[in-house]
């Protein structure tokens, strides 16, 4: 979801926008103005530059973290829709994917063309009609509980190189997971943003911020 015209139907349903460096570009492409700029500002063109205000543009010079990762820890809000991050170069995709786990107490959902991907919360209940695709990714060695799902995830030792947990369906009705550490992604259709949406703001059980 890299083009402008993606992330136009989008950006109307945010409070505010906040572009990663480059991300800017995209921005002002698809006909809107950022209300801040984050980044070490390396991929924001000239042209964009131009345009936005110096006060909305706020550098964060070092080198160790990528742009997603200096916007995510420095804007505050109950819920994140990240755009850009999906699609294109999967060194990108897998780099944001681990943003997710590293700030694992902020709530952040990425968007791609087809898929919504976020880290699985302490505990999520889902209504998600019968067939719906869910997939589970660890991060991390992991365990998990559900109800809902075609194969169940309790007493499953899920990690990267041992047990994923991709291509599970909703049998229809509640799906609730519950999770024991931080390293769990759930990957679905886009079309469940508005459940995955509705879910997050009535369960509010969070992780707390890594040291």
């Amino acid at each position: 979801m890299d083009k402008p015209e993606a992330i136009l139907p989008w950006l109307g349903m945010v409070n505010a926008i906040v572009a990663a460096d480059g991300g800017a570009d995209a921005v002002l492409a698809a006909g809107a103005q950022p209300d801040a700029v984050i980044g070490d500002m390396d991929s924001l063109s000239a042209v964009a530059r131009s345009v936005i205000p110096d006060a909305k543009m706020h550098p964060v010079t070092e080198q160790d973290s990528t742009d997603f990762d200096k916007a995510l820890r420095h804007v505050s809000a109950p819920l994140v829709i990240g755009l850009g991050f999906l699609g294109a170069r999967v060194d990108h995709e897998l780099a944001a994917m681990t943003v997710l786990a590293r700030h694992a107490d902020r709530r952040c959902i990425l968007l791609g063309s087809e898929d919504l991907v976020m880290l699985c919360p302490p505990r999520l209940a889902l209504d998600l009609p019968a067939g719906t695709r869910v997939s589970l990714f660890p991060l991390g060695p992991v365990t998990g509980r559900s109800t809902g799902l075609r194969w169940p995830l309790d007493g499953l030792e899920f990690a990267p190189a041992l047990r994923g947990g991709t291509s599970n369906e909703a049998v229809g009705g509640p799906v609730e997971i519950a999770t024991d550490q931080p390293l769990m992604l759930l990957i679905l259709p886009l079309s469940c943003l508005g459940p995955v949406r509705s879910a997050l703001a009535s369960q509010p059980a969070s992780w707390p911020a890594r040291a």
